[in-house]
């Protein structure tokens, strides 16, 4: 089981001080075992300081994290317990990378499990295989690799602790869009393959309205939307209100209302773009 329950979660930083600040206040969610969500939000809004307290990372100045039931900050066994369970991969994951070679580094999470040489393998092997990372690259060093390389193998090594929760912090920031859509294509495989509960903070739209099944949008500290995308990205004007871009099916659907072509229903992703154009088309010719 991986269900998250946050109950009042806020936290503060710097509290008492004059640079206290306070980063979310009173957020309230359940998250479902396997169920792939996204975490959208300007710089500031919230989204990475709430991710860092899923796995204890951060603690927070009021309210809880439970995982299937059991509050993550009941004492220090349990705070280190759960970061074999819920794994967080950082935006710029591959700055981490510190092994020697590259089986050393994906292997670096299960070792500390304390698991035997022959589960270290066999999990390092699964998660290379999941990301796409193949075994020739073991015995080199990571820091000998491509930026897309190097992000496969920080995420490998997260996998390869077999997380029930996989968090990622803007996991394609800063790669093309070919390695942008290889490193989403493989982590919907580990989530289809494994049943994990996904979490990704993301600033692409089209990714978040292509892949995930809820968004839950941040502002100010606070959630202000939560919904399938069909439900979200029907509010584009609130999204772009709030600093937030839209998927470009939705830009280019909000341009041609704009010229009097009349779209019905929520447009986010191209084919129903193409949909809604083809309907409209058809209507006027009636």
């Amino acid at each position: 089981m991986a269900e998250i329950i946050v109950e009042g979660l806020s936290h503060t930083y710097s509290a008492g001080t004059p640079f206290q600040k306070t980063a979310i206040e009173n957020i309230n969610l359940r998250i479902p075992q396997g169920q792939f969500v996204g975490l959208l939000g300007h710089t500031g809004s919230g989204k990475s300081t709430f991710v860092q307290h899923l796995n204890a990372l951060l603690q927070p100045t009021s309210g809880r994290v439970l995982l299937d039931g059991e509050d993550i900050n009941k004492d220090k066994k349990t705070r280190r317990d759960v970061k074999w369970k819920v794994g967080l991969v950082f935006q710029y994951p591959e700055y981490q990378l510190f092994e020697e070679t590259v089986y050393a580094d994906i292997g670096f999470g299960p070792k500390n499990m304390g698991l035997g040489k022959e589960e270290i393998d066999e999990r390092v092997r699964e998660a290379a295989s999941f990301v796409g990372v193949e075994p020739e690259l073991f015995e080199k060093s990571p820091l000998e690799l491509s930026g897309g390389q190097k992000r496969r193998i920080a995420i490998a090594g997260v996998i390869a602790m077999r997380p029930g929760v996989l968090i990622l912090d803007e996991p394609t920031a800063g790669l093309d869009p070919a390695g942008c859509r290889q490193i989403m294509d493989n982590i919907c495989r580990y989530q289809r393959e494994t049943g994990a509960t996904v979490l990704i903070v993301s600033h692409n739209m089209d990714d978040a309205a292509r892949l995930c099944e809820r968004l839950i949008v941040f502002d100010h500290g606070g959630v202000v939307m939560d919904g399938t995308p069909e439900e979200v990205f029907s509010r584009p004007q609130e999204l772009i209100q709030i600093g937030l871009a839209v998927p470009q099916s939705t830009a280019i659907a909000m341009a041609l209302q704009e010229k009097g072509l009349a779209l019905k229903g929520a447009v986010y992703t191209h084919e129903q773009l193409l949909m809604a154009v083809e309907a409209a088309k058809g209507a006027a010719l009636c």
